[in-house]
């Protein structure tokens, strides 16, 4: 009697760990298609770098820059647009790439898409306005001498991080960011437009 209760018993833990396993398989199977149903922006990059999507997004709140001349804005993106934020600065190499290639993309005027560049310089408006009378810019060029966009001092608080230079965040249509890519990506490129598109084409 007491080996048929044993069997019995351990005929009901097996069925239950049936179960278990079961249960376990299809939430995992779930959870997949979730994850493949989930859309993913198309890839773009150089050998160097990839955009980077940013979780969870953060919306981009109002920064306090000033032109190039010293006049102090108030910047915030526009409800519906695209908007690359680009971080330079005079002493970085790279930028010399990268803001003419901005430039051309700001030229394009593609519907929805503001380029903004912003330089994180601590130095005077006389060095930064001659970087750029010598480097094709974005229209849209700042400066950002109070760090409004980075903190240096609390990069935890700060609205972006520099986690190498040049970097460009992509904010969309949402006002939230949504990535970044660092270096001197080609955007004229075919991925570099799919990306533009791909955010360009999301609900406000």
């Amino acid at each position: 009697m007491a080996d048929q209760s044993t069997s019995l018993a351990m005929g009901r833990a097996r069925r239950q760990l049936l179960l278990d396993g079961a249960g376990i398989g299809l939430a995992l199977l779930l959870a997949g298609r979730v994850r493949a149903e989930e859309p993913n922006p198309p890839v773009f990059g150089t050998a160097r770098s990839q955009f980077i999507i940013v979780r969870p997004r953060k919306p981009l709140a109002p920064l306090r820059l000033q032109d190039l001349n010293g006049k102090a804005m108030v910047l915030a993106p526009k409800p519906g647009h695209v908007t690359l934020v680009n971080l330079w600065a005079t002493w970085c190499a790279a930028c010399k790439t990268d803001l003419p290639m901005l430039a051309k993309l700001d030229h394009m005027q593609l519907p929805r898409l503001d380029v903004w560049a912003v330089c994180t310089d601590q130095r005077d408006f006389r060095t930064i306005r001659r970087y750029a009378q010598e480097v094709a810019m974005p229209r849209l060029s700042f400066a950002d001498p109070d760090a409004s966009a980075t903190d240096p001092a609390n990069p935890d608080a700060s609205t972006f991080v520099l986690t190498a230079m040049p970097i460009t965040y992509l904010i969309g249509t949402g006002g939230l960011i949504e990535g970044y890519i660092t270096g001197a990506p080609e955007w004229l490129s075919a991925p570099g437009q799919a990306l533009l598109r791909y955010y360009l084409d999301q609900p406000a």
